[in-house]
């Protein structure tokens, strides 16, 4: 019986309502990440958010941000812009908006 590899899909990092990190933890497994890694971590940023902080992202693997983005969730989960790439902004529609 062969034991798969543990590997790393980057780290997140618990933001706190001041601004000080507060916890971080390395995300990894011996598959490549999944949708309930997403759930996770969406569910990680509810509970910040309610607490006054946030979580960050730092070295996602390409596979966890592929998958992030994939899902719409990329900025949702505090991921950093990386080098060269602009923050964009989402706008939302509002009830009454008229359709373009």
């Amino acid at each position: 019986m062969s034991v798969a590899a543990i590997v790393a899909w980057g780290r997140i990092v618990f933001i706190g309502p001041t601004g000080e990190e507060l916890v971080t933890c390395v995300l990894s497994g011996a598959r490549p990440p999944d949708l309930a890694l997403v759930d996770a971590l969406a569910r990680a940023q509810l509970v910040a958010r309610r607490r006054g902080g946030c979580i960050r992202l730092h070295d996602a693997s390409l596979e966890l941000r592929d998958l992030l983005e994939l899902v719409g969730l990329d900025r949702e989960v505090g991921r950093e812009p990386e080098r060269g790439e602009e923050a964009r902004v989402e706008e939302g529609v509002e009830r009454g908006d008229s359709a373009v």
